[in-house]
Formats: structure tokens, sequence, C-alpha cells
């Protein structure tokens, strides 16, 4: 039997990995569209170790990622807001071997744009929006230069009435 090169075996590691990481993804997806109730949980099984680092496959709740063992990753704030990060996406974190967290959004939920008022009490910032209030994040305070009462159009979850989160969209 001859050896496999090793630039082989990498690479399908690597295949296998994203294949897992679509399954998840299309698995979040189907149970967002069918709407069957279930609560959106990242797999038990999505934290896998391959050449690349660490992969952990979790649930952004609007300021960090849940992963599939109860722990909180930190997401850096000026990428959730750039990326315009809902709560309820599904996110994967790489661990590198040196140390480095790469985010990357791999199953977005379905979404809404909706406007508001920039409200802000107890040194957090939330956008008023029918009655209801949705926190924001800081970042995205600063980058727009929103102010108290300014119109700012948002994006929640289309399908989570009890969404707690938004994401700016823009300042108006």
């Amino acid at each position: 039997m001859s050896e496999i090169p090793e630039k082989q075996i990498k690479r399908l590691r690597g295949l296998i990995s994203d294949a897992e990481t679509n399954l998840s993804a299309a698995k979040e997806l189907l149970v967002s569209i069918l709407g069957d109730g279930q609560t959106i949980t990242a797999p038990t099984d999505s934290i896998v170790s391959t050449p690349e680092g660490k992969i952990i496959e979790g649930i952004f709740d609007g300021q960090i990622m849940i992963g599939p063992d109860g722990k909180n990753y930190p997401v850096p704030a000026n990428y959730a807001s750039k990326s315009k990060l809902v709560e309820g996406d599904i996110m994967k974190l790489t661990i590198t071997d040196e140390g480095k967290f790469l985010y990357k959004q791999i199953g977005p939920v379905e979404r809404k744009t909706v406007i508001g008022t920039l409200v802000q009490h107890d040194d957090k910032y939330y956008v008023e929006v029918a009655g209801k209030e949705y926190q924001i994040l800081y970042a995205s305070v600063t980058y727009f230069r929103l102010k108290n009462g300014s119109q700012v159009s948002v994006i929640i979850p289309a399908n989570n009435d009890e969404a707690t989160w938004a994401a700016v969209e823009a300042a108006l």
C-alpha cells in the first residue's frame, strides 16, 4: 500500500470539516424555515479539531457566541456591528494554534428591517420599535454617530418574538 501524501490528508480533513459545518447550517436553516418551535442550539458535535486549529460552531446571542458546550466566546463588537450579526445567527469560530480567534457567520437567521428611535438608559443603548426595546452594540452607536432620539433602521430576527438584540442597518 502506498503512502498517502500529507497534503492530501490535510485537504480531506478540511473537506470533511466544511461538510460538517454545511450540514449543521442546513439543519438549523430547516428548523428556522419549518418553525417547528424548537429552540435553536448548536449541535453537540460541533467542536472539531483540524490541522487549521480548533473549530467551534455556536449561536450568536446579540453580543457573544454561545458554544455547544455552553461556553461564551467573545465576538469583537466591531466585527458584529460591521457584519450586522443578528441574534440567532450560527457562527463558526476557528481558534488557530497561534491563539487567534477567527469568526465567520455560516447560518444567518431570517431577518426583517424595522425603524425605531434610539434611547439610552442604564449605560446601554436601545432602539425602541413599536413599544419594544432592542439593545444595540455600543460600537454601532459610535460608528453611526447616533444620539438619543435618532431615527434608526435596525435588523431583527424575523421569526423570534423573544429577541432582545438588534443590529443597526443605518442612521436615518
